[in-house]
């Protein structure tokens, strides 16, 4: 398992607005802290990607979700595991208290339970989800070492080091409550 930086450290760094490029399942992906507005723009600029299209947020728990959300009903929540941890993003509904800039033009916000340990490891150790989108320009391939991103975005985006999961492609993305795949 990869040490993880000092956490004050990145912590701070998220705070300030820093972008931050980890392991995930299939690739390395570009975060930040999904309450901090200016964070979100440098992780769409670095991209080029749309803001109306929202962002995925992962975490190490379905409880760190609970603030962007509204309450899911008790059917759903007793089914979330057997989609997570995994390779699945849920489109649920989004609370009045979550950031426009999470969920673009939609009512819903996309969420996973990350399965990539040190991925969830991150989440866990700054007790917070994080924004969670492919490490390249939209419309390329995604970046898989801790070398590519660092080559790719330089000072601007703190790499961690890390080891991207065995998945091919991205995680599948549904909507739980009707059912509607927009993924594979």
């Amino acid at each position: 398992m990869i040490p993880l930086p000092d956490i004050r450290s990145l912590r701070a760094w998220l705070r300030r607005g820093g972008v931050i490029a980890y392991a995930t399942e299939s690739c390395f992906g570009l975060g930040c802290e999904p309450r901090n507005a200016r964070a979100l723009r440098h992780v769409l600029a670095l991209k080029g990607r749309p803001k109306a299209k929202g962002m995925i947020l992962i975490g190490s728990d379905a409880h760190q979700f609970a603030p962007f959300l509204e309450p899911l009903p008790t059917e759903l929540s007793a089914r979330l595991s057997q989609w997570w941890p995994g390779p699945n993003t849920l489109l649920l509904p989004a609370s009045r208290r979550c950031p426009r800039w999470l969920t673009g033009r939609h009512e819903k916000l996309a969420v996973r339970v990350t399965a990539h340990a040190e991925a969830a490891r991150l989440c866990r150790a700054l007790n917070t989800p994080l924004v969670s989108t492919s490490a390249n320009r939209t419309g390329r391939r995604a970046l898989k070492t801790d070398r590519a991103c660092r080559r790719a975005f330089g000072a601007s985006v703190w790499v961690l080091p890390g080891r991207s999961g065995g998945r091919r492609g991205p995680s599948t993305i549904l909507d739980p409550l009707s059912g509607a795949i927009f993924r594979a």
